[in-house]
């Protein structure tokens, strides 16, 4: 019985996690560009045009905001996630192998985090269903099977469950 309720609330703790995530992204992109929290990982903000530190910070604050919303999710996700791979690879490994000696662990962890939103997508409250059930509720279109039940509704969660 419980881990009926867990799968249920699979959705909405996925919409949670990327609305986190994609607000810790875009605060980075935030302080660089604005030079709020603190600001860039000098303090103060970071010289419009200068590569690669300013474009990485606009693409922290826009696919920050994106992934938040719920909107474009998997397209801003799978381009935050390469900015952050680049990151580490580029900036921190040349310190280090290890994310602990380079001081890359939120670089590793923002890629791998955004990257598990490119596959699972964006979950529940995100901005997109809503653009999507008012383009199927216009065509009078439902998907095939009805209502889906979840973000893994395609694949069985627990075969043999008794679902």
């Amino acid at each position: 019985m419980p881990e009926r309720a867990l799968d249920r609330a699979v959705p909405f703790v996925l919409g949670l996690f990327r609305i986190v995530v994609g607000l810790l992204f875009a605060a980075h992109g935030a302080a660089a560009v604005f030079g709020v929290f603190g600001g860039g990982p000098k303090g103060g903000t970071v010289a419009v045009g200068a590569w690669p530190s300013w474009y990485a910070a606009v693409i922290q604050l826009a696919c920050g905001l994106l992934v938040a919303f719920g909107l474009g999710t998997r397209i801003a996700a799978l381009l935050a996630s390469g900015s952050m791979a680049y990151a580490y690879f580029v900036v921190h490994q040349p310190d280090g192998l290890l994310p602990l000696q380079n001081q890359g662990e939120p670089a590793a962890m923002f890629c791998w985090a955004f990257l598990l939103l490119v596959f699972t997508g964006p979950g529940a409250l995100a901005v997109d269903a809503l653009f999507r059930r008012r383009s199927d509720d216009a065509r009078g279109t439902r998907p095939l099977g009805g209502e889906p039940r979840g973000v893994l509704s395609a694949v069985q969660v627990n075969p043999g469950a008794g679902d």
